[in-house]
């Protein structure tokens, strides 16, 4: 256990980053998402192959570890006829009564996949960070070089920020690519977490998308009145048909109830993605729209900076603004974010100078009113 914590991937997860490339928004996607479903996937197989997944009532004829592994392999099912009978007097647990011909039958073989659907699920919500990490291929690194260090002699920061803004000078308006691939992946963000709600449904029999709102009227209302939807959707108690042959050949059929723990696990953990994954989304979708505004606003961009760069007069960031398009507000605002609020400051004074220079002026006079 203890090489597993301590491995390099698990503290991928928790090791602080020395270069932020990207938004809370959307660390939480591949750190925090990634995470919790890989620890649930963990939770489930520890349940499932290192515990008792499965228990069936056996019959004298039939071993009771084969009854087991054979109702595990094959599923079990329930009858949704059954499912508003009284427990105890007409059934013994909800969805379990005798099976009549005709009857309408609901089969449950997913927990066999809970654990690697939940890691296969985790390693979708880390595919736009791979994508971005491809796309970005280490610009930020180069551009801070050690300006996002506190203490770094004067003369060496001095050729860092010359660097940084002959830089800038010599790449202006060619930012945009760079800036709308980050787009690019905050919108494949969305799309997984949508994507993932309306997967997680059909891999639960279309039960996935009401399950929390389900529950949430099940512990408001009048609980003897209410059909559990967790026992409907994650059911403890279910049947299970075994047919063998007998002393004569004939086909003999066996009726076994069989209790499954491992969905008790189950329940918890798909509550707890619902909730998640909603809120997931609607900050995801609240995050593109203030990109829009970003990309539209250049008032925004400049509230959006300021924050990061207090320090800095707020005249010399209009300036800059002003002459700059989205795409190199991008990248300052990711040197913002990275660089030393000092370093930051100097920097931003020094790129305000040479947008005065005359040069810069009949250079980029234009910039403000041929794009955004």
């Amino acid at each position: 256990m203890d090489k597993l914590f301590l491995s390099g991937t698990f503290k991928n997860f928790i090791k602080p980053r020395i270069f932020v490339i990207d938004g809370t928004t959307f660390r939480l996607h591949y750190r925090l998402t990634a995470l919790l479903l890989s620890v649930c996937s963990l939770l489930v197989s520890a349940t499932q192959f290192y515990g008792d997944p499965i228990q069936c009532i056996q019959t004298d004829d039939v071993p009771k570890k084969v009854l087991d592994t054979y109702c595990w392999v094959e599923g079990t099912f329930t009858l949704p006829k059954a499912l508003g009978k009284e427990v105890g007097v007409e059934v013994v647990y909800p969805g379990v009564d005798q099976r009549d011909p005709g009857d309408e039958v609901v089969f449950h073989a997913y927990y066999q996949w809970v654990c690697f659907v939940l890691l296969f699920q985790a390693a979708l919500f880390y595919v736009p960070r791979l994508v971005w990490r491809s796309w970005e291929g280490g610009r930020l690194k180069h551009l801070l070089q050690k300006l996002n260090s506190p203490i770094i002699a004067h003369c060496e920061k001095k050729k860092c920020c010359d660097q940084l803004v002959t830089y800038f000078r010599c790449n202006m308006r060619q930012h945009s690519s760079y800036s709308y691939k980050y787009l690019i992946c905050e919108l494949m963000n969305l799309v997984n977490v949508t994507g993932q709600i309306y997967f997680v449904d059909y891999f639960l029999g279309g039960e996935f998308t009401t399950y929390g709102l389900n529950v949430l009227h099940f512990a408001t209302g009048a609980q003897e009145e209410r059909m559990d939807p967790m026992v409907r959707v994650f059911p403890r108690l279910t049947k299970c048909t075994f047919h063998r042959y007998g002393p004569s050949g004939d086909v003999m059929k066996y009726d076994a109830l069989c209790l499954l723990p491992l969905n008790i696990v189950n329940e918890k953990i798909y509550i707890l993605l619902w909730f998640w994954f909603i809120i997931l989304a609607v900050a995801t979708a609240v995050s593109i729209l203030y990109k829009v505004a970003l990309l539209c606003s250049r008032e925004v961009r400049y509230l959006a900076l300021h924050s990061f760069a207090r320090l800095s007069p707020r005249d010399h960031l209009r300036t800059i603004i002003k002459k700059t398009t989205y795409g190199d507000w991008f990248v300052l605002f990711l040197l913002a974010k990275n660089m030393e609020v000092i370093n930051f400051k100097d920097f931003i004074a020094d790129l305000f100078k040479d947008f005065k220079s005359p040069l810069a002026n009949n250079d980029n006079n234009d910039i403000s009113t041929t794009s955004n």
